[in-house]
């Protein structure tokens, strides 16, 4: 979809790029063409412009889109040029922006490192760092082995099962629940509002607004009773964050790690699945898991938009001429792409990390470590527990769905031989006494209680209605 500006109509508006590119069309990056095929859409806006074209956002505001890998680079690596900073924003200036646009629970200034510059941005960061890094990454494959099993059990028995939602979409915000110090129970809900966030609907605001909610409340349960969590650390680092600080890094960090790992997830399944050379060279050890997800990285990133960078003052990037105040948006899955370093697409990169998933500069994902380790763990365990999973369906039958910042594979049906759970043996029962005969009874001892059973090591899992309500009750 284009918007055109016929020849007899008006010039494009003086602050929009397309007046500054030479061009009379700008392509949107929402509506049918962008989620029909978001990257078809990036492969004609570089025929069309290269590096660097002009795009339209949501509200039809203007932005410039980076294609090229180098370029992308530059305005990652170079803070003094392209700043984290969106109150730059010359739509945000001139008003062009309302408050209850999708962009928003993206786009809008926070407090936190994601947003800031500098020293401000070492103080904030430096905060979010060490709390990440305080967890030992055993820990961290124990929650994932754990969540797992669980879910691994839900399925198990039945043959079939559902790979996205009944797994990929689970495990990282069950795993990052822990991590931050939330109850189990807020998972599930959490699940959907992150998803419907990162989707851009109408209800984005809400969504948005359900998590902070949650957060807060784990907050103040955490001023009171602090553990060894992210909550806990970050409100007692010396950075001294303030409590909007706090939350709103706990938000990002919530949201930005379940988002990327989901589709980490799912795309290395769904490759593992569809394609057997490389299912026979992760199963022959030609080739580990962690090569594997980077082979994943560099084709499927995780997030296919990064917002944003807003240029500091009058530069150059890719050919285009960037005015003070635009928003520059880093195109990782085009940048992924780019001829330029990628001229056979087809020639594997198994091991290869220079590509542009975690972003780079200063600002580059602190929590890639965590996110790898539960991708890793969990596909590993799933894969050892059904070593027989296959594609239920045919591959042209799979669908995704795609969103301005990420593409989402819907579905992933398998099939599998179902796992029968051995039944516990009996206890072994001791050899009788033999009988001797006694001419006085012997006394009756005094019945023994019954010690009640052990809980089970895994809590069975709550009905989604049970977590929903359970989680609006409190």
């Amino acid at each position: 979809m284009t918007t055109p500006y016929p020849e007899d109509s008006p010039t494009p508006p003086p602050g929009c790029p397309a007046h500054r590119a030479g061009t009379d069309t700008l392509r949107r990056l929402y509506g049918p063409e962008a989620e029909a095929d978001p990257m078809g859409l990036y492969e004609k806006l570089r025929a069309e412009h290269g590096e660097v074209a002009p795009v339209l956002l949501h509200g039809d505001l203007p932005a410039w889109l980076i294609l090229g890998h180098s370029a992308n680079l530059t305005a990652l690596r170079t803070p003094s040029r392209f700043s984290r900073d969106s109150r730059r924003w010359s739509a945000f200036q001139e008003g062009l922006v309302t408050p209850d646009s999708p962009l928003m629970p993206v786009i809008a200034w926070q407090p936190l490192c994601v947003f800031a510059d500098g020293e401000e941005h070492r103080r904030l960061r430096g905060a979010v760092t060490d709390g990440l890094n305080r967890f030992d990454r055993r820990g961290i494959r124990r929650y994932v082995t754990r969540f797992t099993d669980q879910l691994v059990e839900d399925f198990g028995s039945t043959g079939r099962a559902e790979l996205v939602a009944g797994f990929a979409e689970h495990l990282p915000m069950l795993v990052m629940t822990q991590v931050i110090g939330m109850p189990e129970e807020y998972g599930p809900q959490l699940v959907a509002a992150a998803r419907d966030l990162m989707k851009g609907t109408e209800t984005a605001i809400a969504s948005n607004d359900y998590v902070v909610q949650t957060l807060r409340r784990t907050m103040e349960r955490k001023r009171v009773a602090p553990g060894a969590d992210l909550v806990s650390w970050l409100m007692q680092h010396e950075a001294g964050l303030t409590d909007d600080e706090v939350l709103e890094h706990l938000r990002v960090v919530l949201l930005a790690a379940n988002e990327t790992t989901v589709n980490l997830i799912a795309d290395t399944l769904k490759l593992v699945l569809t394609d057997p050379r490389f299912r026979a060279h992760l199963s022959g050890g030609h080739m580990t898991l962690a090569e594997a997800l980077d082979q994943v990285l560099w084709d499927a990133a995780p997030m296919s938009l990064v917002a944003g960078r807003w240029a500091t003052g009058d530069t150059e990037l890719g050919g285009q001429q960037i005015k003070a105040g635009d928003m520059l948006l880093l195109g990782i899955a085009a940048g992924n792409v780019d001829p330029a370093v990628r001229p056979d697409l087809a020639k594997p990169l198994y091991g290869n990390r220079s590509h542009l998933a975690f972003g780079g500069g200063p600002h580059e994902c602190p929590g890639q470590d965590i996110g790898r380790a539960i991708a890793e763990t969990g596909i590993d365990i799933l894969l050892t527990r059904l070593p027989d999973l296959r594609l239920d369906i045919p591959e042209e039958e799979l669908t995704w769905t795609s969103a301005w910042l990420s593409r989402h594979l819907v579905e992933l049906p398998v099939c599998f031989t179902p796992r029968i759970e051995p039944e516990p043996e009996p206890e072994h029962e001791p050899e009788p006494e033999p009988v001797v005969a006694a001419t006085t009874p012997a006394p009756v001892a005094p019945p023994v209680p019954v010690t009640p059973p052990s809980a089970p090591r895994h809590r069975p899992r709550r009905t989604w209605w049970r977590v929903l309500t359970g989680v609006f009750r409190r």
